[in-house]
């Protein structure tokens, strides 16, 4: 039995392997053409009615934000996502209408799709050499008064984005942490028929 928790039993995409979520970041200034190279990836994601119902709120380092969106993370988090190069917040729209229509009603799948434009950046943002790390711990009650976030949206995640750094960064009890992560095996959430949780 293998001991690398990023093996694989199946011909998996190296892609999907080679995304994780570190906490050492470089502190190095991102283009925000390559940011929107990301976000570009991202509306390439599915969703339903192709209604897109995703939006990012970001904040270079250095900029007149960065310090707004920094203190809207717990300080677990913020502590290491002080040295990323953007701090992005991810939202979805709950409520969704037709084209031209302004009768709005629940979008079942919204955190769904939003989830999928995520994934689409996080893979984008691999490729071109970025790492990210999205995290849950956010003051959200904040972030929605701070980033004047209308009440139909659900905030979702914070995101880390930068080049990786080396490990000797963090806080030492952080850096035994810092590698790539296994998962579970397929048998344990893929079943044929009823649910078997």
């Amino acid at each position: 039995m293998t001991t690398d928790p990023r093996a694989v039993t199946r011909p998996v995409d190296p892609l999907l392997l080679e995304r994780w979520s570190p906490r050492a970041f470089d502190g190095s200034a991102m283009p925000q053409a390559d940011l929107d190279t990301l976000f570009d990836a991202a509306r390439w994601a599915p969703s339903a009615s192709n209604y897109q119902p995703w939006r990012f709120l970001y904040a270079h380092r250095d900029s007149a934000d960065w310090e707004r969106f920094l203190g809207l993370l717990v300080p677990g988090n913020s502590v290491w996502a002080q040295h990323a190069s953007v701090l992005m917040l991810i939202l979805s729209d709950t409520l969704t209408a037709a084209p031209g229509s302004t009768d709005y009603k629940p979008l079942h799948s919204h955190s769904f799709d939003a989830g999928a434009a995520w994934m689409a950046l996080a893979l984008q943002a691999t490729r071109m050499g970025y790492r990210t790390h999205a995290m849950a711990g956010v003051d959200f009650d904040r972030a929605r008064a701070e980033l004047a976030v209308p009440d139909r949206f659900r905030l979702e995640a914070a995101v880390a984005i930068g080049r990786q750094a080396d490990k000797a960064i963090l806080p030492e009890a952080l850096q035994a942490r810092e590698m790539p992560s296994g998962r579970k095996p397929i048998e344990d959430f893929a079943f044929a028929g009823n649910f078997r949780g």
